[in-house]
């Protein structure tokens, strides 16, 4: 179990610093960890629960109208979350209602306030970690899903698409917010770098479902939707580094190439060479579970590398599962890692819907309009930013451009990577103690900050 009791039992923790205002006054120090963790367990044995309920009934639904069940999930943990029920909930999401599996568990155990604090730390911690598995899951089975051959086939097609399809819609992000609504250049370079990504993991679930992941077309979007979150990975750099220090650091560039660059075609090549020892280690094995325990032990090693190396976990995890599918293996392995796909990925399906607040999208709260107006700027440029990129493949006029380009547009985890460091950059930049920021650059995208409290 994920140990992430003892700092909330520690007495300088207090309830006022995270922000949730369901609850009064500090933890107390005398609480028992032993006494919490089992309720720890159970509260997330609650949250898994409407977790799978919200999938299974969104997918479901989806299904008998013809869209893919991935929505379903997606919308299932919109309203199980902190846009409608509350049930999911996170501590940066629960600052106004909290969760209400935490008033279920409250009323259930007897619990006293200030464990109950501890305990929705616990539990969404552990969440959020399943939730992060699963997108590792869900890309070591597309990577199986996948051809390699076809994949370096389109190699050059997926470049022109995964090229342009960071290009324009920063260049279009970044230029509009800064010539048509005076943002400063750091949070406009944040927000316009912020659309550079394509969705691996949304992507290539929706073209599993469809039965497209094989075709041509299919192949260019996840070749190309890899090399855009290598790409964004390394914007994301610039970004920071420029927002931090004011200039670039080339050095640090020049390295998360050159990672990314060996990473991938170094992992592929020697992991091709050395296929044949795995499928001949796993068949000497007599144990249960030889082929799926030995894969997941090999894609959690290229996952850690990839992160070591500041990448993204998922591209190992997808490297691997290419590697994987080029063995004699791969019938077996992909039928023994559905299962644990079918438990894992929909917790990330559903939590990504239920961090989304959709009361920010009211146009009828006066706070929220010109927000609203920004955002419809930057989904225009999101959607034709890559829309675009499959009318400029050449020498292929059998493909369905319009169906890559829309393919290209779904915004996901590596998105997210960028609000969260844009957010900690705006916390980097601010004076301690005052609403005031050491320059203007934040100035137009955040509200200042209290004296004291959260952001």
């Amino acid at each position: 179990m994920v140990d992430v009791l003892p700092w909330l039992l520690s007495p300088s923790a207090s309830l006022a610093s995270t922000g949730l205002g369901w609850f009064n006054g500090p933890l107390l120090a005398e609480t028992s960890e032993a006494e919490l963790e089992p309720l720890v367990l159970a509260s997330v044995l609650l949250s898994l629960i409407t977790v799978y309920l919200a999938a299974k009934i969104g997918g479901e639904l989806c299904a008998r109208i013809n869209l893919p069940p991935v929505l379903g999930e997606l919308v299932g943990g919109v309203i199980v979350g902190v846009s409608a029920l509350h049930l999911i909930v996170f501590p940066e999401g629960a600052a106004d209602a909290g969760s209400n599996l935490m008033t279920v568990v409250q009323a259930t155990a007897g619990l006293e306030p200030e464990g109950l604090l501890a305990v929705f730390k616990g539990e969404s911690e552990v969440v959020s970690i399943l939730a992060e598995l699963g997108v590792v899951i869900l890309l070591f089975e597309i990577g199986l899903e996948s051809d390699l051959k076809e994949l370096i086939r389109v190699g050059p097609q997926a470049a022109v698409v995964a090229v342009v399809g960071v290009v324009v819609p920063f260049s279009l992000g970044t230029a509009g917010l800064i010539a048509f609504f005076s943002i400063a250049t750091i949070p406009a370079v944040f927000a316009g770098a912020a659309l550079t990504a394509t969705s691996i993991g949304i992507t290539a679930k929706v073209l599993a479902e469809i039965q497209k992941l094989s075709s041509k077309e299919g192949q260019v979007i996840i070749g190309a939707a890899v090399l855009d979150d290598v790409l964004g990975i390394i914007v994301l750099a610039v970004v920071a580094s420029l927002a931090k220090t004011g200039e670039i650091e080339i050095l640090n560039v020049v390295y998360l190439i050159a990672g990314a660059a060996i990473f991938l075609v170094g992992s592929i090549f020697v992991g091709r060479l050395l296929s044949p020892l795995f499928v001949a280690l796993v068949e000497q094995m007599q144990t249960r579970g030889q082929v799926i325990i030995s894969s997941l032990i090999f894609a959690f090693a290229l996952s850690y590398i990839a992160a070591a190396i500041n990448l993204e976990a998922i591209l190992g995890a997808f490297a691997a599962g290419l590697i994987l599918a080029e063995t004699s293996k791969r019938k077996e392995l992909e039928e023994q890692i559905s299962p644990i796909s079918d438990m894992l990925v929909p917790v990330f399906f559903v939590t990504v819907g239920a961090r989304t607040d959709l009361s920010v999208l009211n146009p009828l709260e006066p706070s929220n309009r010109e927000g609203l107006i920004i955002a419809s700027f930057l989904v225009i440029v999101a959607i034709f930013g890559k829309v675009i990129t499959g009318f400029v493949i050449f020498g292929q006029p059998q493909l369905n451009r319009l169906a890559i380009g829309v393919g290209m547009i779904p915004r996901g985890e590596v998105g997210l990577v960028f609000g969260w460091g844009g957010l900690r950059q705006r916390r980097a930049l601010r004076v301690p103690g005052s609403g005031d920021y050491r320059h203007g650059d934040f100035d137009h995208l955040c509200r200042p900050a209290p004296a004291e409290g959260g952001v």
